[in-house]
């Protein structure tokens, strides 16, 4: 990531672990003060220390919070928006999937995972955005995934989430073009995080697409994400194998879509029989 490049304060949503972590961490000798919210305040806090000792100068304040609830999210925004502390870079990245049938889904499980992933982006980024504007500088990225390119049974309501969130950055960055505020979708693949141990319910097999040679190393996907976002791109699909992959989704009928979702291995109890 080039030197040069400084936001005045950046927010990191989801910065306990996994890639919201690894967030903090690059893009912190580029900061000048930095917001960390998560759930987790002893994580949130021992990530302060750290970010704070290995770079002299950054101010690093933390929000524990759950931000699946509208009136954490409000409190947000209404105690950093218009001060020193309102992010010029915002880094949607908390939240949380679902394997398995959707028909034996817990509802609350469910209602959670559309308020983390499609709410608290959408708040969030409609909270700081004006002041932005204002400032005539800023950016926001939305850390989407893979699956947002597909209808994948067994994760139906987590791909439809991040299909919301890729074309929602899509369309926000046409409309924040002329002001200049890049606006970047980030569809990463599998990557070795807890997602996976948050997702998953008792009995039921890993999700097929968290397998094999997908995974891309969550230092790679950040600094893969950062340079994307220098250069303006709308999307990054971090890692040769994903990119690749991306492409070739891209260019497949819905039909053929169809086609390889209804064979592919599917995340349902196993037969204990």
């Amino acid at each position: 990531m080039d030197a040069s490049l400084l936001y005045h304060c950046s927010l990191i949503t989801g910065a306990s672990g996994g890639l919201g972590e690894e967030f903090a961490h690059q893009l912190a000798p580029h900061c000048r003060r930095m917001v960390l919210v998560a759930r987790r305040e002893e994580i949130l806090r021992q990530l302060e220390v750290r970010l704070c000792s290995d770079n002299p100068g950054l101010e690093v304040t933390v929000f524990p919070m759950d931000l699946a609830r509208a009136a954490s999210r409000q409190e947000l925004i209404d105690r950093l928006a218009g001060t020193e502390w309102a992010p010029h870079l915002l880094v949607n990245n908390a939240g949380m999937g679902d394997y398995g049938e959707f028909a034996t889904a817990d509802w609350g499980k469910v209602q959670q995972m559309l308020d983390l992933n499609i709410a608290a982006a959408t708040h969030l980024t409609h909270g700081f955005l004006p002041d932005m504007l204002d400032s005539g500088h800023g950016a926001v990225l939305n850390v989407s995934s893979l699956a947002s390119l597909l209808p994948i049974p067994d994760f139906a309501v987590y791909a439809a989430s991040k299909a919301y969130l890729s074309s929602f950055s899509e369309a926000l960055r046409l409309e924040l073009r002329e002001q200049k505020i890049p606006v970047l979708a980030v569809c990463p693949g599998p990557v070795h995080t807890d997602f996976g141990k948050t997702a998953g319910r008792e009995g039921v097999p890993p999700d097929s697409l968290s397998r094999g040679w997908f995974f891309v190393p969550k230092e790679e996907v950040v600094l893969e994400a950062l340079l994307a976002l220098q250069s303006d791109r709308p999307r990054s699909y971090p890692g040769l194998k994903v990119a690749l992959l991306a492409a070739g989704l891209s260019i497949l009928p819905m039909v053929v879509i169809r086609y390889l979702m209804s064979h592919r291995p599917r995340s349902v109890p196993e037969d204990d029989s």
